[in-house]
This record gives structure tokens, sequence and C-alpha cells, in this order.
């Protein structure tokens, strides 16, 4: 059948400018512009839509190589240093995450009547958080160095490595539930994928990186975007070729170039065209669901949206509690991780077109995953005031968890909350001048290192009145707070002045534009980050400027810089 590529075109443009305009609508609502892509594809095309796209499956089609593209570049980020800076436990706890999850969500599954291999692809989706929408969300909200912000980037690390194994497992369940089949298709999905590994690192580590050494691939950069496209794009059709996935051969591809002296370049060469597929990908998984479906079956929509988001929720606080993170640090953790991520949809493509699943099982999990998504970037936002209602309902449990010392804590001169570089500095002068000191910190790692350091150290939350009563504020002098967010700087603050009017509060504040919001919560003197390094940065410049006019003129004074 011939393809009509001016009604294709036509087709394309559409779909990317609803997304165009649904994601930025969604952005500026604080959402992640993903959703609004997923519901251009809902509305314009598929079962129940206006049907103004025609072309769906030539656009999935399409849309298959922004999949492959994005598993390259998770080759190309795949570091095993990147990994080990983030950190055993949220490491290890990723690992049990993803495990757990599959087993729960796969058993769930089954009890309700899917096949086992079914029942293993759903939990293979459900498995998976959305990397761009929690990752955003934190960043935006300055949370990505909390330890529940450093608790869910390693579990996303994982989550995102964990997309090949998931994939190789789908398609090992593509044969068939019986033992035999099983086998079968792991010997032969082993044997392409085993010769898929040496091919590309010949051809990547050997071949490629002499020729394009001879062609000044360093100072050209068309053939670095050749290069780009040809190995991407290459090793995806290589792969379906040979029988198995595209976007695995396309993160094995990405994974051997990673290694390579071109790969920074080649990340940024990638990343429009990317983008541009990726986004014809969520918009041509819109089409899978049906919005006249999802009104007709919304509270069985609903339902199944609470108890996946509660089962994550259980699992994840529950492996976090084990390495003995706080309760809220925990909770805290497991609200930002408890959605459907976005690579449900490329697990569930793969589990579609092998025949693991059936296409209302898919039309299902994409509805879910989509409501999901919806509701992730106000439950990230939100994470540590819902963690904190939570411990609420539980007071033995704030008790329990802020009484970290075996010892009464004594009465302190100094109370520092948030023991990080510029807590430390502060720490060390009080102690010099002999001064009782005490540091809340929610991570256990500085508080080992405030008992180091001679001070006396409280696992908890400094919003907690209960933590700062259980650290006798009301007879501290001064009081230091360095914390990186600004909302709980202004929290902390506030409580403080209303439990110990007497003490003089110093606050570190990252952006200038925050000193006047600070000061009115009750701090005495905010030091902006901002201002700090750009007075070392001026001085640093006024020395140079001095120094070089010297040189230039040695006889000539030279007028004062202010």
């Amino acid at each position: 059948m011939e393809i009509d590529i001016w009604s294709l075109l036509s087709d394309v443009v559409l779909l990317l400018s609803a997304c165009l305009v649904m994601g930025g609508v969604f952005s500026r609502l604080g959402q992640s512009p993903l959703v609004g892509y997923l519901l251009a594809g809902m509305f314009l095309g598929g079962p129940g839509s206006l049907h103004l796209v025609k072309s769906e499956h030539e656009i999935e089609a399409i849309a298959e190589l922004g999949v492959s593209l994005l598993l390259f570049s998770l080759g190309l980020e795949f570091s095993i240093s990147r990994l080990r800076k983030l950190g055993p436990v949220p490491l290890v706890g990723g690992v049990l995450q993803v495990v757990l999850t599959l087993l729960a969500a796969a058993g769930i599954a089954y009890l309700f009547g899917y096949g086992s291999g079914e029942a293993t692809a759903i939990g293979a989706m459900v498995a998976l958080s959305s990397t761009a929408v929690v990752l955003r969300t934190l960043l935006e909200r300055h949370e990505l160095e909390t330890p529940y912000g450093s608790n869910a980037l390693g579990v996303l690390l994982i989550q995102d490595i964990a997309v090949v194994p998931l994939a190789i497992l789908i398609s090992l369940l593509a044969g068939g539930d019986d033992t035999g089949s099983v086998m079968t298709n792991i010997g032969r999905v082993l044997a392409v994928a085993s010769g898929l590994i040496i091919g590309l690192y010949l051809l990547l580590n050997v071949v490629a990186y002499y020729a394009l050494s001879a062609l000044e691939l360093a100072r050209n950069r068309e053939l670095t975007i050749l290069l780009s496209a040809v190995t991407g794009l290459g090793s995806a059709w290589a792969a379906h070729k040979a029988g198995i996935s595209p976007a695995l051969g396309a993160f094995v591809a990405g994974m051997f170039l990673g290694s390579s002296p071109y790969a920074t370049q080649v990340r940024a060469d990638i990343s429009p065209l990317r983008v541009l597929l990726l986004t014809l990908f969520f918009g041509s998984a819109g089409m899978i669901a049906d919005p006249v479906w999802i009104v007709q079956n919304a509270l069985m929509l609903f339902i199944a949206v609470a108890v996946l988001l509660t089962l994550k929720f259980v699992i994840i606080t529950l492996i976090f509690l084990c390495f003995r993170n706080l309760l809220q640090t925990s909770l805290a953790t497991a609200v930002c991780l408890s959605q459907v991520g976005e690579f449900a949809f490329v697990l569930g493509r793969i589990a579609g077109d092998a025949g693991v699943i059936t296409e209302a099982t898919l039309n299902l999990f994409v509805s879910v995953t989509i409501v999901s998504l919806f509701l992730s970037p106000f439950l990230v936002a939100k994470a540590n005031r819902i963690a904190r209602w939570i411990l609420k309902l539980f007071p033995k449990a704030i008790i329990a968890s802020s009484r970290t010392s075996p010892h009464e804590i004594p009465h302190p001169d100094v109370l520092i909350v948030g023991f990080g570089p510029a807590g430390q500095i502060a720490g060390r002068a009080a102690v010099e001048r002999n001064l009782v000191t005490t540091v809340i910190d929610i991570n256990r790692s500085n508080i080992r290192k405030a008992g180091q350091l001679g001070m006396y150290g409280q696992v908890g939350d400094a919003s907690q009145f209960d933590v700062l009563e259980h650290s006798h504020i009301g007879s501290v002098k001064v009081v230091v707070i360095t914390l990186p967010n600004v909302r709980s700087t202004i929290a902390i603050s506030d409580i403080i002045r209303q439990l110990a009017p007497q003490a003089h509060i110093i606050v570190r504040s990252r952006y200038q534009r925050d000193t006047d919001e600070i000061l009115s919560s009750g701090a005495d003197i905010v030091f902006g980050d901002e201002l700090e390094v750009g007075q070392q940065i001026g001085n640093h410049l006024c020395d140079w400027i001095s120094s070089y006019q010297r040189k230039q003129n040695p006889d000539v004074m030279p007028p004062a810089i202010e």
C-alpha cells in the first residue's frame, strides 16, 4: 500500500502543533509537558477521538525511533562512576524497588485473572516511575539535594537502567507461557544479543574510532551529527533485523559509544532529534487511550490508579526504612516515586508488539499512566508536606524518629539547622569558642560528622515542633539555618521565632530574591550565596586588574577601583 507522504506530513505537523500548544499549557500550569503530549494524541487520533489524525500507524512507526534514541541516550549516560557517587543506599534501594514492585504488581494482576506472561509485563510497566516529571519538579523546587531528593535520583537512575533488562524479560515472554517456549526464546535472544554486542564493540571501538580519527571528527560538527544518526538509528535497525527489540540495540550502541572521546558531542547532537521523535512517541501513545472509555470507566480507572500508587508507596517506604532512613524521609521519597512513569509506554509498546499483552490491557495501563502522570507534579511538589501530614497520624513515630542519641542533649548555646559545608564552617567557629553546639540535620552521615567535630547531633526535621523542643530551643542564643530549600527555611525560622523569641537567627540563602521573605519570617540577618560569591568575584577582579595595570605601566599608579 502506497503511503501518501503529504498526508502523513500534514498529520505529523498537526500532531506536533497540538503537542506544542498542550505541552505549553500544561507546563504553564506546573504540569509536565508529557501530559500535554499524551492528551493531544488522545483527542486527535485513535478510538473516541476527533479523528483529525489519520496516519496513526505510520506515526507510530516513526515514533519507535524516538524510543530507540531515548535508550541510545541512556546508554551514553551509563557510567559506573556516576552510580558510585550516589552511594549504596539509593542504588540498592532502587534494585529492590524494581524487583519487589514487579513481583507485587504481577501477583495482584495474576489474582485478577491475567495470565502469568501478561501479569509479568504489567508488573514491569508498573515498576518504573517518571524520571522526567520527578527530576524536573525537584530541580524547579531546589529539592534535589535533600535526602529524599537524593534517594529519588538514585532510584530513578536504577529504573532507567532497568528498562533494558525489563524489555529483554518481556521479549522472552513472547514465546508463550510454557517452559519450553521460554527457554527457546531465551537461547535465541542471548545468541542474537551476543552477536550484536560483539559486532557493535568491534565496529565502534576499532573500525569507527580509527576511521573517524583520520577524518578529524573533532573538528567537523557535521561528522559528529552523522555519527550520532548512523550509530543510534543504525543499531536500532540492526537489532530489528536480528529479531530483538530495536531499543535494546540502540542502548548497547550508546553504552559502547559512551566510553569514546566523542560521547559528549554525540549527546548534544542527538538531543534535538530525540526531542522531536519522543514528542511524536508520546503523542502516538496518547492515541491508544480512548477518552470515551476513560469517562465510562472512570471509577475503575481511579481505583486502579489508587491501588498502584498505594502499592508503590508502601514498598518504597519500607525499603528506605530498612536502610535506616528517617520515617519522614522514607515517606517523602515514596510519595515522589509512587507514580507510573513514561517508560510504561515503552515497555507497553514492546509487550503489545510481541503479543504478550492484549490491546485492552495496553489501553487500560496507558490510561492509568496518563492519570498517574497528571497527578505526579502535585505529589512531588507536596512530598515533604504529605510526609509530615502522615507523621501527624503517628505521633509516636515522630518522637522515635527525632531522638537518635542515647544521651540527653544538653542546653546549647548555638543551634545549627543543616550541616552542609556552610553549617560545618559555622559549627567549627562555635566550637573553637567553647560554645555548646547542637546540629539538627535529616541526614545521618552529617550528624556523625558533627559528633566527630565535637558537637551534639540530632537526626530530625527542624520544621517539627517536637524536634525543636527536644533540642532545648528555649535556651538557645543563636540559630544558624543553612538549608538549600527556601520554603523549609522560612517555615523553620517562623517556628523558632515563636518558640525562642530571644534567639538571634542567622540564615544562609541561595538566592538574593528570597532575602526579604526570609527576613519577614523572623530571621535577623540573611547571607546570600549570590551576594557573597559576587563580592568575592568582584574583589578578585579588582586585584587582577590592579596587578595587570602595574605590569603594563610599572611607573604609573593605577586608579582606585571602587
